[in-house]
């Protein structure tokens, strides 16, 4: 039975960890994971914010998603859609999933996101 997701894993190239840092530490807030000595040797991060986890492997062949992406779950999210803008990051809205607020953005290495929050209404 499953019982919860664990983390999210997206690809990212050879030597981008330090852009991965910036992005997802001073961008987006979250906080760096040590990898185990064993996995840290692959290359790549592991971030957190709270309970959700995302983790960035390393791939020789790197190409990001164009579709494939998290949804991740904010609270204020004009503010968090400004603070994204406000670090260099473009934002597009999607106004095409009822009862929600949503933004896409991408990383550094061009990963997709999704940034979501439901309408006061819901």
């Amino acid at each position: 039975m499953i019982t919860a997701l664990d983390h999210v894993q997206l690809a990212a190239p050879p030597g981008s960890e330090e852009r991965l840092r910036a992005y997802y530490v001073d961008v987006l807030g979250m906080t760096e994971v040590p990898k185990p000595p064993g996995l840290a040797l692959r290359g790549g991060c592991w971030f957190r914010a709270g309970a959700v986890q995302l983790h960035l492997g390393v791939e020789e062949d790197f190409r990001a998603a164009r579709k494939a992406h998290p949804g991740l779950r904010v609270t204020g999210i004009d503010a968090y859609a400004a603070r994204l803008e406000a670090g260099g990051v473009a934002v597009q809205w999607d106004s095409a999933l009822p009862g929600h607020q949503r933004f896409y953005a991408q990383d550094p290495v061009g990963n997709r996101l999704e940034f979501l929050e439901p309408s006061r209404s819901c």
